[in-house]
Formats: C-alpha cells, sequence, structure tokens
C-alpha cells in the first residue's frame, strides 16, 4: 500500500490567531464552513481545539463516501492534526503567520491507499479531488473572517 497525499494551502487576511481559533471551532466556525461534501456532521466531545472527538461523512464523490470520527490534536508546529478512527487518514491544518494581519493555512492529507489497479487510480485521482475540497473549505473560511471583521468568529 502506497501513501496517497492531498496538500493546499492558502494566504488569508487575518489575525493568525484568529484564523487558528475559527479552525479550532469546532461547534459554529467548522460546520458553517465545510462544503457540501460533508454532511451529518457531529460533534462528539469537546468542541474547542484539541480533544475534541468530531464526525462526519465525506462524501468524496458520488460513489465514494468515508463515515470519519476524528480526534483532534494540536500540531506542535501551529495548527491541528485530526486522526480518523475508521481509517488511516489524517489531516493536518498548519497556520503560519504572515505578519500581524495575514497567515498562510495549509491542509495536508495523507492516508493508506488501496494496492492493485484500484490503487493506481486513487493515487492519480483522489489527492486532486480532496485538494478541491480543501481548497473549498479555506475558502468559505477567508469569507467567514472577512464578513466577520473585527466581531467575533
Amino acid at each position: 500500500m502506497a501513501q496517497v497525499r492531498a496538500t493546499v494551502s492558502r494566504t488569508i487576511a487575518a489575525d493568525p490567531e484568529k484564523v487558528l481559533g475559527a479552525l479550532s471551532d469546532y461547534r459554529e466556525t467548522r460546520p458553517a464552513i465545510l462544503t457540501e461534501h460533508y454532511r451529518d456532521y457531529r460533534v462528539e466531545s469537546g468542541g474547542g481545539g484539541e480533544g475534541t472527538v468530531v464526525g462526519w461523512v465525506l462524501q468524496a464523490t458520488s460513489k465514494r463516501q468515508r463515515d470519519q470520527l476524528v480526534d483532534v490534536a494540536a500540531d506542535p508546529a501551529g495548527g491541528l492534526v485530526e486522526t480518523d478512527r475508521n481509517s488511516s487518514m489524517v489531516t493536518t491544518w498548519r497556520v503560519r503567520p504572515e505578519g500581524p494581519s495575514a497567515a498562510t493555512v495549509e491542509v495536508d492529507t495523507h492516508w493508506n491507499g488501496a494496492g492493485g489497479i484500484g490503487g493506481f487510480f486513487e493515487r492519480m485521482f483522489a489527492p486532486k479531488g480532496l485538494a478541491r475540497i480543501h481548497d473549498g473549505v479555506l475558502e468559505n473560511l477567508e469569507r467567514r473572517l472577512a464578513a466577520h471583521g473585527r466581531s467575533p468568529v
């Protein structure tokens, strides 16, 4: 089994701490910025960053879906690590300050891919599709932070 990886990043014009705070808010901000690819979103416990357990169904394509139950941990590099209990998928959200009023958010997801011909197609197409999904979430985050300006997210 080869590891499959999807990575995307976006620079957002907002205070880096506010960006990380928004990403860490699994009760209000996270469900508000998810794309149509996520359904049945629920917070199992916590809701504020490290220690949170959250679940959803990720509908990557019309035929491919993953029922995920995710444990959230802090990333020492400045962000969050989401580890799916139901698969080998791990998603890391890193927030890198670009001065006092901007941050680059990188989303990196990796998992153990299938073998054989199915694995070949997974390695070929899944990273691009997942990167598009993550880019949509980052676009929604950027819009939400811009709309809220100086008020709490």
